[in-house]
Formats: C-alpha cells, sequence, structure tokens
C-alpha cells in the first residue's frame, strides 16, 4: 500500500480521492486500486511485490482516471461512441455511402470525398493500419491494398487501425475481384477518368503546395504511396498524370509513410473545404 500511495502521489494523485469519492465508484481506476491492494491469489501476491509493479499500476490508474474524466466530461468521443451513431461498418446496417445525418462534427461530410488511395507493395501492417484510420477520418471513397501490402484481418493492421477497418473500402475489380497489382490498378483507374497522382521524391517531382490538385471536388484522385524503402515502382511512376512531393527542410528528405498520406489528404481536403 505504501508504495502504491507514494507512486499515486508522485503522479499528483490524491490516494484518498480513489477510495472516497462517489464518482469514482464502479469505476475501472478503482478496480485496478483494488486488485494491487487485495490480491486473489498467491500468484497476484507475487506479481504485486515486484518492485516496478507499484509504478506501473500507478501509471495505469492515472491514466484510467482522465480517461473517465475526459468521457464524463464529454470531451472524449471516442469510436465506439461513434460507431453507435454510424452504423455497424461497411457490411452493416449503415454503409459508408449512405446518406449520414448524425453527424460528430459540423465539418463532417454526408458522403465520401473521391478520393483514392492505392498503396503500392508497403511492408508495415502497422503503417497500413494508420492509414485505415486517416482514410477513414478523411472519408476517402477507397483503399487499394496493392502486392505485398499487408491487409484485414491481420492483426497489426487492425491494432493501428484502432477500430476503423470495417469502415474503410478496399476497393474491387469490375468483376467484383480484389487486384494485387498496382500497375493494374492505376490503369483502371486511369480508364475511369481519375486523375493519378504520384507521391515520390523524385528530381521531376512538384512541391505538393503547387501541385495541380483539381479544386473542383467532383473530380476524382488517386494518390499512389510506396514501399518505405524503394518507394513507387518505376513502371507506375510512368503511368501517374503527376508526380508530387512533400517539401522537408531538414536532412531527411521523406516523412514515414503514414504521415506523408495525412499531409496529402489534408492538403486535399483544404483545398476542397477551406475556402
Amino acid at each position: 500500500r505504501n508504495r502504491l500511495y507514494s507512486e499515486l502521489t508522485k503522479l499528483g494523485i490524491d490516494p484518498t480521492e480513489i477510495e472516497t469519492h462517489p464518482d469514482l465508484f464502479g469505476t475501472a481506476a478503482l478496480r485496478t486500486y483494488n486488485s494491487f491492494l487485495l490480491p486473489k491469489s498467491e500468484g497476484a501476491w507475487a506479481v504485486a511485490e515486484s518492485p516496478t509493479r507499484a509504478r506501473a499500476v500507478a501509471n495505469s490508474i492515472s491514466f484510467l482516471m482522465r480517461e473517465y474524466k475526459a468521457d464524463h466530461e464529454k470531451w472524449l468521443r471516442n469510436v465506439d461512441k461513434n460507431r453507435a451513431e454510424h452504423g455497424n461498418g461497411i457490411d452493416g446496417t449503415m454503409r459508408l455511402n449512405d446518406h449520414v445525418s448524425n453527424t460528430t462534427s459540423p465539418e463532417r461530410n454526408s458522403c465520401k470525398h473521391p478520393i483514392t488511395i492505392i498503396l503500392d507493395n508497403v511492408r508495415s501492417a502497422h503503417n497500413v493500419g494508420n492509414i485505415l484510420r486517416l482514410a477513414e477520418t478523411s472519408q476517402v471513397d477507397t483503399v487499394r491494398l496493392c502486392g505485398m501490402t499487408p491487409r484485414p484481418p491481420h492483426p497489426k493492421v487492425l491494432k493501428t487501425a484502432m477500430g476503423s477497418a470495417e469502415y474503410v473500402s478496399l476497393g474491387a475489380d469490375d468483376d467484383g475481384t480484389t487486384n494485387l497489382s498496382t500497375l493494374r490498378t492505376v490503369l483502371d483507374l486511369k480508364a475511369k477518368g481519375v486523375l493519378i497522382f504520384g507521391v515520390e521524391t523524385t528530381k521531376n517531382a512538384t512541391s505538393l503546395w503547387n501541385a495541380p490538385i483539381p479544386s473542383d471536388e467532383n473530380i476524382p484522385v488517386a494518390y499512389i504511396f510506396g514501399n518505405e524503402l524503394i518507394g513507387v515502382d518505376v513502371d507506375v511512376l510512368r503511368e501517374c498524370d503527376s508526380i508530387i512531393s512533400i517539401p522537408t527542410y531538414g536532412i531527411k528528405n521523406s516523412l514515414n509513410i503514414a504521415n506523408c498520406v495525412s499531409v496529402v489528404l489534408w492538403e486535399t481536403l483544404r483545398r476542397w473545404h477551406g475556402k
């Protein structure tokens, strides 16, 4: 008890508040607190006696208290609440293409933006999950996972997607099959009138600030992001209508792919909605 009290005090938490504050009754913070002080088995006793356990439990309690307070004050809009408002995903009662009148922010659109994200042989499942989360929050039309790019239900993809993967359309060919060829995906989209932008650090790339992104949001666009080591395939770049790059000002000349996707997407949305 003394070790836990000491660690909680270091974090600015009054231990007696956890025990006596009526708002904390029945919360995960109080349950975690009691579980440490009153272990129910010999194994739990042994874990509690670990020199670093009190600090870990105190940090957990601190997080749970902040989470509870934020939720109680309506400052936290978590995935479960948004899911209740917007349905059950791609295959649920309300689909991404359906009109959504219950919005979580005034900026949220009622339909998808005509943007396709193409991932060309991306290695990292964690990056893919982050990108799917970005795709959902920006409401892009589809994400195309080409080549060796990991896809749901890969556990690492789902972990970083944070519940958003089920709301993102991964696209398919006209025959209903998923196309794993980046080049074929690009050619198919070009045939449908989609403007193709390769996002790559090449000598002939145009700065994102000056990129010829159409000002009319009814013109569909696709952005290609490549492998973390070798970038977008050269044959694919040759088929792009334009190649764009994000300006950098340090020693490194590129960003993490998920960061890159977020910059490009929100620059596009800024041009469409920031007037």
